[in-house]
């Protein structure tokens, strides 16, 4: 069937999708005109990627229509979606680690020849295109060896490598820095003036209002709204995704800080990454924050000190003794956590149910005398931090993989809330995790500080790191540039350590 006066480049309408009894979405509708950025947008769990994953081939609809370019489509998998040119960044990256950039790139064309393939001029085509998008990026690298970045840099580009009409990006920015950010923004312009249509899947609020045109928004499977961005504002959106009015973002820091350090580190310096010469401490019951550009070294340094990688020199102390971190086990003996910003790769483990994830870090609050999991203590204890974070879950049973990312996230964190940690590293707490969830985040790191834990948080978002921090590192070329107090804090300040230049007198 074909629609040939409508004036939209997509038309969703009437979609409902069922996994077993539960209801996913219902009659949703969403539409997208051609050179529109389109805002999609709802809590964790409220139906954006199902939708999206059906838009491009990955699930296949209960009931409902889809019509791209006025024509009936029913994609069966994700090569079919791809053919029709509806491309899809996911929030979880898709690359092949074992590959080079080139190669993830232009995957769909290899093997396109039965003769040979051009391998210089794939790469030329390559590196042009990267270099196009405004990043440093060698395309001959292999892609384990890059950052997050830099792979969520390389999933855009495949997107856009082919023939796209519709390409759907969920949650790119959530490692970028503004700078990055700004660029990807640059790029999504160019892309809207050649006519594709773009999906924007987002939970930072002051992004859509930069940059779409027309907001969608999901709550529980179901569409409660369209309207021009132009026509409302944040308030008015996130009244639209949680149901009420949203007061504070933020939660009051009205914790005692201790006056002698629980975690100190001295001149860390790695052996394979760029980190040198880190130092500084973190007390009992503060939250410290730790800033910087992609590639200053935050999650190195993170990654060094619980020992997932290898230290050059440099010592680690606990409570006034030194302690040697040379590998993850090391550190988790010391209680020591890492929830990790790349959450499918180093964060949860996907295969495995919500309760093994959570009870992983540590069998000895849940054990009894003769070391026997209690399964009683287990249960309460995840049933206590799924209530606490609300994932959202049938069963602590759920495998977690077919959790929605933010509520992944959560179960990430949950893992090293389940035990009595010393020091927390938190990476990017609230990556992909909607405005609802990261309030609940926020008040859990108050809550763990107030345990008289060291609470060391990593984060892209300037408004994140000043509204939660007691105090603020920023990171510059692998080493720590400037410390900021409380009544400094402001993204200029912040922006002009990462960049390496010094504060103006009066700042």
């Amino acid at each position: 069937m074909k629609n040939t006066t409508s004036e939209y480049r997509l038309e969703m309408t009437g979609i409902s999708k069922s996994f077993g009894i539960v209801s996913v979405l219902e009659n949703v509708n969403l539409k997208v005109k051609a050179g529109e950025i389109h805002a999609l947008l709802g809590e964790n769990g409220a139906g954006k990627s199902t939708l999206m994953k059906i838009l491009s081939g990955v699930y296949q609809k209960d009931a409902g229509q889809v019509l791209l370019n006025g024509e009936t489509i029913n994609p069966k998998n994700t090569h079919d979606g791809q053919v029709l040119g509806i491309n899809v960044v996911y929030q979880e990256l898709s690359l092949i680690n074992d590959l080079s950039v080139a190669e993830n790139i232009y995957l769909h064309k290899l093997g396109a020849s039965k003769f040979w393939m051009n391998w210089k001029q794939i790469t030329k085509d390559a590196q042009e295109l990267i270099d196009s998008l405004g990043f440093d990026i060698n395309v001959s690298a292999k892609v384990r060896n890059l950052s997050i970045v830099q792979k969520q840099v390389v999933e855009i580009a495949k997107a856009i490598s082919e023939d796209t009409k519709v390409l759907v990006l969920d949650e790119p920015t959530t490692v970028f820095d503004p700078t990055d950010t700004q660029k990807l923004f640059d790029n999504l312009f160019k892309l809207k003036e050649r006519g594709i249509s773009i999906i924007y899947i987002s939970h930072h609020l002051e992004e859509i209002f930069k940059i779409a045109d027309t907001v969608t928004v999901l709550k529980d499977g179901v569409d409660t709204g369209s309207l021009p961005v132009k026509d409302t504002d944040t308030d008015g959106v996130i009244k639209l995704m949680i149901g009420r009015e949203l007061k504070d973002l933020y939660p009051t820091r009205n914790v005692k800080i201790g006056d002698v350090p629980v975690f100190e580190v001295h001149n860390l310096t790695a052996k394979d990454t760029l980190v040198h010469d880190v130092t500084f401490n973190v007390k009992p019951g503060e939250v410290l924050g730790i800033a910087g550009l992609g590639g200053s070294g935050r999650t190195e340094t993170a990654k060094l000190i619980f020992g997932a990688h290898k230290k050059k020199s440099g010592s680690i102390i606990l409570n006034g003794k030194e302690i040697k971190t040379n590998t993850p086990v090391d550190a988790v003996g010391y209680e020591i956590g890492l929830v990790s910003e790349n959450r499918k790769e180093e964060g949860v483990f996907l295969p495995l149910s919500i309760r093994k994830n959570i009870s992983v870090t540590s069998f000895k609050p849940i054990s009894g005398r003769f070391g026997f999991i209690s399964v009683d203590k287990e249960c309460k204890n995840v049933r206590s931090l799924i209530e606490k974070l609300n994932i959202k879950t049938p069963s602590s049973e759920i495998d977690v993989k077919n959790l929605s990312g933010g509520n992944q996230q959560k179960v990430a964190l949950a893992k090293w809330l389940s035990i009595d940690s010393k020091v927390i590293i938190i990476d990017e707490p609230t990556r992909g995790v909607d405005v609802g969830a990261k309030i609940e985040i926020y008040h859990l790191i108050n809550e763990v500080a107030k345990k008289g834990v060291g609470v060391i948080v990593i984060s892209s978002d300037m408004p994140e790191i000043m509204g939660i921090a007691d105090r603020i590192l920023v990171m510059h070329e692998g080493t720590i540039y400037g410390e900021l107090p409380k009544e400094k804090f402001s993204e200029e300040n912040i922006l002009r350590y990462a960049i390496g230049k010094p504060l103006k007198i009066n700042s």
